[in-house]
């Protein structure tokens, strides 16, 4: 009896399902609900070229922005759960059942999580031209130009859009949100001064502030970045408690096999450990995880709870 059952556990272990016997057997599609150009892009295309490698196919993302990231999700979460259709995603996903009235997609039963790939901090920058150099100076300067400085965000919802609000909120400083289809419609109106202040994402203003377009006056996290070390946090320049942190994550369609979850988070992880993929994010000012699926589901949890309140305290809608 007990060798029958050993040879059934040995057959239970080792049986494969169909879709996985053959997956992947065509392209992966990774949509990535972000402008091209955009941090978010070019993290997505550096994995994805890695991990099409392991899988012996071709991952080819496609920008499909829109909705806040709306347009996007909703294509994955209503994508047929065969494995070759996956999601870059970002604080959008955890704060846009807040945002909006309705979603045409439930963020968490619509989508399965694979992993949580990187966390990131924003940089506080301004235009060369506005006359500060602190996060204080900004303040005093804010609130002496009441209902005239803007905050620029690369749409609503997104960390940098959260950033901006949360400091008003902590600050008074009374900005003014406007918000931009991505990031670089954003910095073409942020470094000529006709918006005056953005906490974006670290990678994508990394090269302005190097470049001496646009000077950081404070990062997001409650840690110095270690490519900005003489740049404070937020909370040592002035704004005690002030602490947001960025994300990326991956996520399928939910009823996508557990096998197929299982082997593209094991290559998720995989890429994330080559060194050469880990120097160039690093690069990007982001810090790499590489989460278990149920890590990340209970991390999306802990985003919904951080922001909802936040959300609907300060009464923010996307419009």
């Amino acid at each position: 009896m007990l060798r029958t059952l050993t040879a059934l556990s040995s057959l239970a272990l080792t049986f494969v399902s169909p879709a996985f016997a053959q997956w992947p057997d065509r392209p992966l599609k990774l949509i990535v609900p972000f402008s091209a150009g955009s941090s978010s892009d070019t993290i997505a295309r550096i994995i994805a070229a890695r991990m099409g490698d392991a899988l012996g196919q071709q991952i080819v993302v496609e920008n499909r922005v829109g909705g806040s990231t709306v347009i996007g999700t909703d294509a994955v979460a209503k994508a047929d759960p065969d494995g070759y259709t996956v999601l870059l995603q970002s604080v959008p996903l955890g704060v846009n059942r807040f945002l909006m009235n309705a979603l045409p997609f439930d963020p968490v039963a619509d989508l399965a999580p694979v992993s949580l790939i990187c966390d990131y901090p924003n940089i506080m920058a301004v235009p060369m031209s506005l006359p500060v150099k602190t996060v204080r100076e900004f303040i005093d300067y804010a609130k002496a130009n009441p209902g005239k400085i803007t905050y620029a965000s690369s749409g609503y919802g997104t960390s940098v859009h959260l950033s901006g609000e949360l400091f008003n909120r902590m600050t008074g400083s009374g900005l003014m949100h406007v918000p931009y289809r991505g990031a670089g419609p954003a910095f073409n109106d942020l470094i000529p001064g006709r918006v005056h202040v953005m906490f974006n994402n670290s990678g994508a203003v990394l090269p302005f502030i190097h470049g001496n377009k646009l000077r950081a006056l404070g990062v997001t996290s409650s840690k110095r970045m270690a490519a900005l070390p003489d740049v404070p946090t937020i909370a040592e320049a002035g704004v005690p408690g002030f602490d947001v942190t960025g994300w990326y994550a991956f996520f399928v369609p939910a009823k996508t096999p557990p096998d197929i979850i299982a082997k593209f988070h094991k290559d998720t992880v995989t890429a994330l450990a080559d060194p050469v993929i880990r120097q160039r994010l690093d690069q990007l000012g982001v810090n790499t995880i590489g989460s278990t699926p149920a890590e990340l589901a209970a991390f999306l949890k802990s985003e919904m709870d951080k922001w909802g309140p936040l959300i609907k305290a300060a009464g923010i809608k996307a419009e």
